[in-house]
């Protein structure tokens, strides 16, 4: 069957009545143009409402994605950064929305970052930047975002990405342990949350497939020895020069 009916069809699917999660029209007319084929290896079922297993990690089932993108609320031309870029989908779909050269995407796993690029280009989004990265970590050279989306899981933002948001900037996550709601934190730190929606933990270095070492302890306990030394707290929020005081 022609890719372009299967694109209605999954479309029209999700903003029928029966699922309800797509209701904005830019994210509807940039899901019937991006050719979800080109990410995954069946024509018919890249276009089903469901999930898909890559290079392993999830691919997000096309309701999932609408869920994201409801939330993000994009606006042509904004900066967008994509934290867990996967087979590319999603920042196909940005890039229909913002312009491609207004998408970022940033992965932890080497192997995805090329599959993305490859997927990209073969679909006519070449102009989309995916670079190899802790998503923790975001993308400093290229902040400040208007829209930051985390594909994965955290209890709360990573600072850094709260950071890279512009001054009224979003950051979309699944947000919590179980069970996770999709939350949109906004740069001044105000929130919505949008319903249930649970998605794997967001990875730390060392935790990607092929890593020597998978421990997420490790990388916790840096962040919180930053935090404490960062905080002022006690004795050491003033120092007195006791020898001056004697003068």
């Amino acid at each position: 069957m022609d890719p372009a009916v299967l694109r209605e069809d999954m479309v029209d699917g999700l903003e029928s009545p029966a699922k309800g999660v797509l209701t904005d029209e830019a994210v509807a007319i940039a899901m019937r143009d991006v050719p979800r084929h080109e990410f995954l290896e069946d024509d018919r079922s890249a276009y089903a409402d469901r999930e898909h297993e890559v290079l392993e990690t999830r691919v997000l089932s096309p309701s999932t994605v609408a869920r994201l993108f409801e939330a993000l609320a994009l606006e042509d031309g904004d900066d967008v950064l994509i934290v867990g870029a996967g087979v590319g989908y999603t920042a196909a779909v940005a890039a229909e929305i913002v312009g491609e050269h207004g998408v970022h995407a940033v992965d932890i796993s080497r192997p995805l970052v090329f599959e993305a690029r490859a997927n990209l280009e073969r679909a006519g989004y070449e102009g989309v930047l995916v670079d190899r990265r802790d998503g923790a970590s975001g993308l400093p050279e290229y902040a400040p975002f208007d829209r930051i989306l985390l594909e994965a899981a955290a209890v709360d933002p990573p600072r850094p990405l709260l950071e890279q948001l512009a001054d009224d900037g979003r950051l979309v996550l699944p947000r919590g342990t179980q069970p996770q709601r999709l939350a949109a934190v906004d740069a001044d730190g105000s929130s919505d949350e949008f319903g249930v929606l649970s998605l794997d933990p967001l990875l730390l270095e060392g935790e990607q497939s092929g890593a020597v070492e998978r421990n997420r302890t490790n990388r916790e306990d840096l962040e919180y020895a930053r935090q404490r030394a960062e905080s002022r707290t006690g004795w050491e929020q003033e120092w007195i020069e006791w020898e001056d005081r004697i003068r």
